[in-house]
């Protein structure tokens, strides 16, 4: 397993409940010598690193890693993002170097109730993606996640999912042959939890934490289809929504003559109608591949760099 000391040394404070929020990471382990300071004063601490050290160098995969903030291959994110959602502590399976051009990332999200109308227009944009040289990112899961993944899969091309779960306990269950294929093809799991969530809460959490990831690695976000709000499955609002925060270009398949009154495309005529989103058309995707990139930073230096244009 692939790590760095000050990933460890990180890993082992969260685990010892000194680290519990994101925001407190950057509020009081902002930089490394406080970490390094931290882990000295605490036996406590000292004693978890060696249990993870012992831990991991037991493990020979070299596909499997553990990546923090301080690393200089750790991914850029938009400068937009607020204190409290810049990662600090990642797990990964698969070419993490995936995360390293941002630009050529694209992240594909929508209804996990999808018929085979969705599907098909969905694979027509994932295939010309693919086609352009995109990474395509999604959450893996069912339905608009899964067509996704499994295009990128069938057509030879590397996929990223982003996980709201552990490596190890991929969810859902149905979805681990997938999930080793998109290892197996050259693609990216990637998670921020170590561990398996507390409550029923803490895993709905979950999931709305994996949409602003989605949001934060990836040039564009296109939303293939969703339900408003109360009226079923609308958890790919929360991935348009951080999208809109951060400033990204973000796009809706929708045909106004055909999806006009179909609730699964709700969502989507409320962003095109509100200007919030641009249509997507014939599975056009020209303006996605020439849209300006948002500007991102590093972490572990906070200084803002601008992407570069494909």
């Amino acid at each position: 397993m692939n790590y760095s000391e000050i990933a460890l040394e990180i890993l082992a404070l969260t685990d010892c409940q000194y680290i519990k929020t994101i925001a407190q990471f950057w509020r009081d382990f902002g930089e490394i010598g406080l970490v390094e300071q931290a882990v000295s004063e605490n036996q406590i601490v000292k004693d978890k690193v060696e249990f993870f050290r012992n831990q991991f160098e037991s493990d020979d995969r070299d596909a499997y890693g553990l990546i923090c903030a301080f690393d200089n291959d750790f991914p850029s994110i938009n400068i937009k993002a607020k204190e409290s959602e810049k990662p600090y502590l990642l797990f990964y399976r698969g070419d993490r170097t995936l995360l390293q051009d941002l630009n050529s990332n694209v992240a594909v999200i929508g209804v996990i109730d999808t018929n085979e109308e969705i599907e098909q227009r969905e694979k027509v944009i994932v295939s010309k993606l693919i086609e352009k040289g995109i990474v395509v990112v999604s959450g893996l899961a069912k339905g608009c996640d899964e067509i996704a993944h499994r295009t990128c899969v069938e057509n030879n091309a590397k996929t990223i999912a982003i996980l709201p779960s552990t490596l190890n306990k991929i969810y859902p269950a149905s979805h681990r042959e997938l999930a080793e294929k998109i290892v197996e093809n050259g693609g990216l799991l990637l998670t921020e939890y170590y561990y398996e969530p507390l409550s029923k809460n803490d895993a709905v959490n979950r999931y709305i934490e994996r949409d602003r990831l989605q949001a934060m690695f990836s040039k564009v976000v296109i939303m293939i289809a969703s339900y408003r709000n109360g009226q079923g499955d609308s958890g790919s609002r929360h991935a348009m929504g951080y999208a809109e925060s951060y400033d990204m270009p973000r796009y809706v398949m929708f045909n106004r003559e055909t999806d006009g009154l179909n609730k699964q495309f709700g969502l989507n005529k409320d962003y095109i109608e509100q200007r919030k989103a641009t249509a997507l058309t014939n599975g056009s995707i020209e303006e996605i591949i020439n849209s300006e990139p948002p500007k991102t930073m590093k972490l572990s230096d906070g200084k803002p760099k601008q992407m570069k244009l494909f």
